[in-house]
């Protein structure tokens, strides 16, 4: 290192983003991710132990795969490099196995290779790397925001271990908020700032599992904020909204807006007004609802309140709670809108629902009663002497593959649970049911 690079990476050090000033040097400073690094986890125990072999951060942005990342950099005895594959080209890679075959040959040293957007390497790019990572020249770590198993090399897929970090939790966001305005050392404590805890909570709501949004936001709040009279920069919910140019909503999670607007939302899918279901939908995004929270609901109207007049708005519903989970927000907006709509636009039953509603009625309030002997089952033994499944009729060797015979129990013969409407695809249901019932044979 000569003496420019030494005063640049001191400069860099001191004038970089707070995010990056921030970020953690050692395993028990970071925050969140626990499912992947806590004391008793496998990657826990490889980093302690420098013991890492070539492995793939994937997760959204601001969730810490280049922190950790830093954190092995800091904690290895090998030789680390970094590119970031949006500017690194052939030549550079080149530059790094020539050196780490001189590590390994010269000093027995192993060389750890961190590429950022990993993704962004097009396939001859991921090809070069592969036949050192695969004799053990160079240990890769990649972080990408993609899933890996698309977009990145499966052979290179296959010599690596995918560590999937989650978005941060909200007390999370606010252990590290605290850490940026109170910390003298890393964070911005010697400016003597403050946030109160509306900001705080608006803040580590608002930023979405994000790390990275929610200090950008706090370092601008403190850098463009004078301090009051009392010598301190007080950070309030008002200058929080301007650093993240994002206003309030009335929306408490907790509070009874939560349970007005979702009630609001279920209510317009039910009654078939997709404008109004859509902008309930954009009130909870805004605020920064739970995706999944805002998915089960609409599972729930598909099947409660559409049920059997059109089937398929329980397939898009459920196929959309898969979906948001697997590209999280902003493109879940997409997805939650098209299975809201869907769902406020079918015709409606909640048939099925009933039914079972009035089936668990008798159920819990009535005696258990028998099942009919020729239902009951023939083949364990003895079942035959006592009679069981004596005089079952198959219905598939009747008309329309039915044939009246008693399924419910004697005391409940006759009893209807479900009675299809006239409404969608149930209509077809009801209209098939009068059919077979009226042709079959006795």
């Amino acid at each position: 290192m000569d003496l420019f690079d030494y005063v640049r990476q001191n400069t860099m050090k001191n004038e970089s983003p707070l995010a990056s000033r921030i970020r953690p040097e050692t395993l028990d400073e970071v925050v969140g991710q626990q499912h992947i690094i806590g004391k008793d986890k496998l990657l826990y125990r490889a980093i302690q132990a420098d013991k890492i072999s070539s492995i793939i951060f994937y997760g959204p942005p601001g969730t810490g795969k280049t922190t950790l990342a830093k954190v092995i950099a800091n904690t290895t005895s090998a030789d680390f490099k970094q590119i970031n594959a949006t500017v690194a080209g052939k030549k550079d890679m080149e530059d790094v196995v020539a050196q780490a075959k001189n590590n390994l040959g010269m000093y027995g040293k192993k060389t750890i290779l961190f590429v950022d957007e990993i993704h962004r390497f097009n396939k001859g790019q991921q090809d070069y790397l592969l036949p050192f990572v695969e004799d053990g020249t160079i240990i890769l770590i990649g972080a990408t925001t993609e899933n890996p198993y698309f977009e990145v090399n499966g052979a290179l897929i296959s010599r690596s271990i995918i560590f999937e970090l989650k978005p941060l939790d909200k007390e999370d966001i606010k252990t590290l908020i605290k850490r940026a305005v109170y910390d003298e050392k890393k964070g911005m404590g010697s400016l003597h700032a403050d946030i109160d805890d509306e900001a705080l909570t608006f803040l580590a709501d608002v930023a979405n599992g994000d790390a990275r949004s929610a200090l950008n936001a706090i370092e601008l709040g403190i850098l463009t904020t004078k301090p009051s009279e009392d010598g301190k920069i007080h950070i309030n919910l008002k200058i929080a909204e301007q650093c993240i140019q994002k206003r309030v909503l009335k929306y408490d999670k907790d509070g009874d807006n939560h349970y007005d607007t979702i009630s609001a939302f279920i209510k317009s899918m039910r009654g078939s007004d997709p404008d109004a279901a859509v902008y309930y939908l954009a009130r909870m995004l805004y605020a920064g609802e739970d995706i999944k929270f805002i998915a089960r609901r609409i599972m729930i109207c598909a099947s409660e309140d559409v049920g059997n007049a059109d089937p398929q708005a329980l397939v898009v519903a459920t196929n959309a709670c898969l979906a948001i989970e697997r590209l999280g927000m902003p493109e879940a907006r997409i997805v939650l809108s098209q299975a809201a709509t869907y769902v406020a636009c079918a015709p409606k039953s909640n048939a099925a629902y009933m039914a079972v509603d009035k089936a668990l009625d008798i159920v819990k309030n009535e005696k258990t009663y028998g099942v009919p002997v020729h239902l009951q089952d023939a083949h364990y033994k003895s079942a035959g002497k006592l009679g069981h499944g004596i005089g079952y009729k198959y219905a598939h060797d009747y008309k329309n593959h039915y044939v009246k015979q008693q399924y419910l129990p004697d005391e409940l013969e006759g009893t209807v649970f479900y009675e299809p409407t006239d409404n969608g695809y149930e209509k077809k249901i009801k209209e098939h049911l009068d059919k077979i019932k009226a042709e079959a044979e006795s």
